[in-house]
C-alpha cells in the first residue's frame, strides 16, 4: 500500500543497485521507495529532507521565455550538477521538476521515453561585470529540446544544430533570420563574457544547505573542456562550445 512506503533518494547512476537490493520505482512520483521498513540493504539511500520549493535568495522570474543562454568558456564545468553530491542531485532536481508540475517551464512539454525527451535542470545566472562575480539566481525545469536550445554550442558538437535552431524559432514564435540574429548576438556576448574569470556565487544552494564540490579553478576550465572534447563523449562534456562561424555570418 502507498502509506507503508518509504520514500528513498537514489541518484540516476545506483538505481540498478537499490532495485537489486529491493527498491521499488512509483511512475507518477517519479521516486523509489522501500516496500517495508527495515531493508538494510536500502539503508544508505535512506531520504533527507526534502529542499524547499523556492531556494533562499532564488529570483524565480529571472530569463523568461527561451532564448539562447551561453556558458562563458571560463564558467565550464560550474552547472550545478557537477558541484553537488549525487544524492543532493536528486533532492534537487525532484524539488525543481516537482514545482513545475512535472512540465517544461517554457514550452510546456513532459517527458516522452519514445522521444527521448526528458526534463532537465537548467541554471540561470546573473553577471556582475564589475565585481567580476557569476551568481547563480534561478533553477528552471527544462524539456530535453528546450535545453538544447540555451546550450546552442553544444547542439552544434552534437549535429542537431538544425532541430534547435527549429525549435527555438517555433516556441518563440521568431522568423529564420530573426532566431539566427538572436543567436548570433548570443555568442558574441558569450565571447565577451569567456574574457572574464568569473568568480562564482552559489549562495541560493549553500543557504539551502546544500553541501558543494569545488569546481575546477577558472583558469583550467576552458582547457578541461577542450580536453573532453576531444575525448569520447561522455556525461561530462560541457554543455557549451566555441560560436559556429557559420552561424556567425548569417543575418
Amino acid at each position: 500500500m502507498a502509506g507503508e512506503r518509504i520514500w528513498l533518494d537514489v541518484p540516476f547512476a545506483e538505481k540498478d543497485e537499490a532495485k537489486k537490493g529491493g527498491a521499488r520505482w512509483d511512475p507518477a512520483a517519479k521516486r523509489w521507495y522501500a516496500p517495508r521498513s527495515g531493508i538494510a540493504e536500502l539503508q544508505r539511500w535512506a531520504p533527507a529532507p526534502d529542499i524547499p520549493d523556492l531556494l533562499p535568495g532564488e529570483d524565480r522570474s529571472l530569463g523568461s521565455g527561451l532564448f539562447v543562454d551561453l556558458v562563458p568558456s571560463t564558467c565550464w564545468f560550474t552547472n550545478v550538477r557537477s558541484c553537488v553530491d549525487a544524492r543532493d542531485w536528486e533532492r534537487l532536481r525532484r524539488m525543481i521538476t516537482g514545482r513545475a508540475g512535472q512540465r517544461c517551464e517554457i514550452c510546456g512539454a513532459g517527458e516522452d521515453r519514445g522521444t527521448g525527451r526528458w526534463l532537465e535542470a537548467h541554471e540561470r545566472w546573473v553577471f556582475d561585470d564589475t565585481a567580476r562575480v557569476q551568481t547563480l539566481k534561478r533553477l528552471i525545469c527544462l524539456c530535453t529540446d528546450c535545453h538544447t536550445v540555451t546550450h546552442f554550442g553544444y547542439a552544434q558538437v552534437r549535429g542537431v544544430e538544425r532541430q534547435a535552431l527549429a525549435h527555438l524559432v517555433r516556441v518563440t514564435r521568431m522568423s529564420e533570420s530573426q532566431a539566427r540574429l538572436h543567436i548570433s548576438s548570443a555568442f558574441a556576448l558569450w565571447e565577451q563574457r569567456s574574457q572574464t574569470a568569473w568568480t562564482l556565487d552559489l549562495g541560493i544552494l549553500t543557504n539551502a544547505g546544500i553541501a558543494l564540490a569545488p569546481p575546477p579553478e577558472a583558469r583550467d576550465r576552458a582547457r578541461v573542456a577542450g580536453e573532453t572534447l576531444r575525448s569520447a563523449d561522455g556525461p561530462s562534456v560541457p554543455r557549451q562550445s566555441g560560436p559556429d562561424p557559420a552561424i556567425r555570418r548569417r543575418p
